[in-house]
């Protein structure tokens, strides 16, 4: 009777367990869970209006410098500022940068660059000073037999000091040359003047203008020009 049982068990037991497998494999999949979960996950996403769009974000600025006069020109239109400048000083770049700045704060305007000459008796010595640098040069290099050819019986004294270090002689005189040079044709100018006035002036100030203080002193003298000739000069604001 126990054998019976046993082998019952062992039978019995495998049957049901594929008889379960047979019935859950058959088994509609309750439908109503898995439709719920994609709806609770759809409420938390934020809808997308909310979000800044770029066009909003990309919109460009509107500065007081870039609007038109009103009447039918730019703010600058018909105004002329000279900048006068030191080119031998190394100025250019000064004069570029203002030229940039007030030709993008005032549209229309006309810059004009050139260079700052310096006083006449300069000009004329720093002309002379090539003369006597290849002068030199070359008695050092041609030697004594270009004295007889001079009017000189014999080389001066201070011929054999030159010729004693003819290489240092030929260097220092070509460094001094080009030293007195740009000293002599330098004026350490940077004048600016707006429709034929003066409005800055390096030599008198001993500086340079900034960029805000020149700007400032620009849109006065424009503004000043545009009540003479009967327009508003409340532009610049």
């Amino acid at each position: 009777m126990a054998v019976d049982r046993a082998q019952l068990l062992l039978v019995g037991l495998p049957l049901f367990l594929f008889c379960s497998d047979v019935f859950n494999l058959f088994a509609p999949q309750p439908a109503a869970k898995h439709a719920a979960a994609p709806h609770h996950h759809h409420h938390h996403v934020p809808p997308p209006q909310q979000f800044p769009t770029s066009a909003a974000i990309q919109q460009p600025l509107d500065f007081p410098q870039q609007k038109s006069s009103g009447f039918g020109g730019a703010i600058g239109f018909g105004n002329t500022v000279q900048i006068d400048f030191c080119a031998s000083c190394s100025y250019r770049g000064n004069a570029e940068t203002m030229k940039n700045m007030l030709e993008s704060n005032f549209p229309g305007l006309n810059v004009v660059l050139s260079n700052y000459p310096p006083p006449l008796p300069k000009r004329l010595v720093a002309k002379v000073v090539p003369v006597v640098q290849f002068g030199v040069i070359g008695v050092v290099m041609a030697g004594e037999h270009i004295f007889p050819r001079l009017g000189f019986a014999a080389p001066p004294s201070w011929y054999y000091s030159l010729r004693a270090n003819r290489f240092g002689t030929i260097s220092s005189t070509w460094l001094l040359g080009n030293f007195l040079q740009g000293f002599l044709q330098s004026s350490s100018a940077f004048e600016v003047s707006c429709n034929g006035e003066q409005v800055f002036s390096k030599l008198r100030n001993k500086r340079f203008p900034g960029e805000i203080e020149l700007r400032d002193l620009v849109a006065k003298k424009i503004a000043n020009s545009r009540v003479v000739d009967g327009v508003d000069g409340s532009l610049w604001s």
